[in-house]
């Protein structure tokens, strides 16, 4: 990001005429913008994690309805996150992937019960987890 944040009008075309990129130079020039933004959350909360973590006072989430194979694309936390990302500036980033972000970074523990990963991740974070019912 700290690279891309320094991109200008000559990258942009570099990029457009890359065979199998991004053809449009409102999503290139958004990704640079994005870059931008996700500077100032860093320096603003110390690091983009702690930013994303705020949201959930650290804790991992754990929808129960969720183990059943009913995962929703998005949900109110990454509702929330999405609406406080666009409020600071950042463009083409909604609820749906932002949800999957938290996913991945094991804001939010969508794994079945039966899932190795499911107990592994209860185990590493055992005292900050948190049941959501929404």
């Amino acid at each position: 990001y700290n690279r891309v944040s320094r991109y200008g009008q000559s990258d942009i075309a570099r990029i457009m005429g890359t065979p199998g990129m991004i053809r449009s130079p409102r999503k290139i020039q958004a990704v640079i913008h994005n870059a931008r933004r996700f500077q100032a959350v860093r320096d603003e909360f110390g690091s983009f994690s702690s930013y994303i973590w705020s949201f959930t006072g650290g804790k991992t989430y754990i929808y129960p309805h969720h183990q059943n194979g009913n995962i929703p694309p998005k949900n109110n936390l990454s509702d929330a996150v999405s609406a406080d990302l666009k409020k600071r500036g950042f463009k083409y980033l909604g609820s749906v992937t932002v949800y999957s972000h938290l996913q991945a970074s094991g804001i939010i523990n969508d794994h079945r019960e039966g899932c190795f990963r499911y107990r592994e991740l209860i185990s590493a974070a055992e005292n900050e987890i948190q049941f959501c019912y929404d």
